[in-house]
């Protein structure tokens, strides 16, 4: 299934390196061509010779040692690499990737390629904790490298808990599943398919300079019109408060209130295939909008709201072959909330995190996100930037409209 595809695998000093060796021969062992690259760290754990002999290509350790004359090596094996699999990644080569540091081979090829970038964390439970660690694996998710998370069980220190690097045989099967994405991609699976998702956070007037709104930058709604339109769809962005600038080839409604995005949305969704709904709607309005600025009155100030129309429970009721995909940003008792605002509001995906996470949330370049169907749980994704996290959404649905029409 890897035939013909070039990974260039990192390994690191820790001893997780071990795992390398395996995880080197299987990758060969299922087509595809690997050249390692090692720290002197890694190489007190598992030596060059073995991972020589399992990849059929010379390992490189160090920056100066060029095997080639014709050729500078770290800028060689950038340009070769399709993948950069790092594994294990340790806490040290992860801040280096955040900081842009380049002291060694690796460190140098990884700043260099332009190849997409992989990690498989491997370190102590405390370590992965450690809030540099967090922001450091958060920074590398925004700018689009991909996490393999560590799992669960008992590490080389003695702790149980989480911070091992995942088995070889898992590792491999998300590098295949990365590749089948490239090429899914490259298919277009939702040529033909009208897209509509909605972004941002809706504004309710107080008055002339005064509204209710939220946090919501439209960042996540604006990577899924984004995704959907790479992936061949015909895009509308019904977009609210936002200062982003539209994803080309996506046509662009502006909106401002719960009001107009019902409207905009609803104009737009008997011919609709997918109606993604990403937007963080306000669920009350000023029952009386002042039209002049209301000035000071004493110490206190009574604001009556009302109720605004639920957009995504009155399009799930009214849906005959559309597919709709809800959002629910929550702060605990996740997949119960997400499993009753599925099954209240008809929706075929509900999309749901926890913005207390680190990483998660509004306003950033990351997200942490689960899938649930009618059945309950489809998928979990680890940190990833909203544009990957948008594209591994929208290639799930159209999947699931691809499986509908069979």
């Amino acid at each position: 299934m890897l035939k013909g595809k070039k990974v260039l695998l990192g390994v690191t000093g820790g001893i997780a390196a071990f795992k390398a060796a395996s995880l080197c021969s299987k990758l060969v062992q299922q087509g595809a061509e690997v050249q390692v690259i090692m720290t002197e760290s890694a190489t007190k754990f598992v030596t060059e010779l073995t991972l020589q002999a399992l990849s059929k290509h010379p390992v490189y350790t160090d920056t100066f040692d060029e095997k080639d004359s014709g050729a500078i090596a770290h800028i060689a094996l950038a340009d070769w690499a399709d993948l950069v699999l790092v594994a294990p990644a340790t806490a040290n080569i992860i801040a280096k990737m955040a900081a842009g540091l380049a002291d060694d081979m690796l460190s140098t090829t990884l700043l260099a390629t332009e190849a997409p970038i992989m990690l498989a964390p491997a370190m102590n439970i405390h370590m992965y904790a450690h809030p540099a660690v967090t922001r450091n694996l958060a920074e590398l998710a925004a700018r689009g490298v991909l996490l393999v998370e560590p799992g669960e069980g008992l590490l080389a220190c003695g702790y149980t808990g989480k911070g091992r690097m995942e088995e070889p045989e898992t590792i491999v099967d998300v590098v295949k599943q990365f590749f089948a994405r490239q090429e899914q991609r490259t298919a277009l699976p939702l040529a033909g398919k009208k897209v509509v998702v909605t972004a941002g956070g809706t504004i309710e007037r107080i008055d002339p300079v005064r509204y209710i709104s939220n946090d919501s930058s439209g960042k996540m709604g604006y990577a899924l019109a984004k995704a959907a339109a790479e992936l061949g769809g015909e895009v509308t962005l019904i977009a609210a408060n936002t200062r982003l600038a539209p994803p080309a080839g996506v046509r662009v409604l502006s909106v401002e209130s719960a009001r107009e995005m019902y409207e905009a949305a609803l104009g737009e969704w008997s011919d609709t295939d997918i109606l993604v709904k990403a937007a963080a709607v306000a669920d009350y309005r000023p029952k009386t909008p002042a039209d002049r600025k209301l000035k000071k009155t004493g110490e206190t100030m009574t604001l009556e709201l009302v109720k605004n129309i639920d957009i995504l429970e009155t399009l799930g009721k009214q849906k005959t072959r559309q597919f709709l995909i809800g959002f629910a940003a929550e702060t605990n008792d996740v997949e119960q909330y997400a499993m009753d605002k599925l099954r209240r509001k008809n929706c075929d995906l509900l999309v749901a995190n926890d913005v207390t996470r680190e990483g998660a949330g509004f306003g950033i370049d990351t997200n942490v996100a689960s899938v649930y169907d009618a059945n309950g749980l489809v998928t979990s994704f680890p940190l990833l930037s909203k544009e990957e996290l948008g594209l591994r959404i929208m290639e799930l649905a159209a999947s699931r409209l691809a499986g509908a029409a069979k």
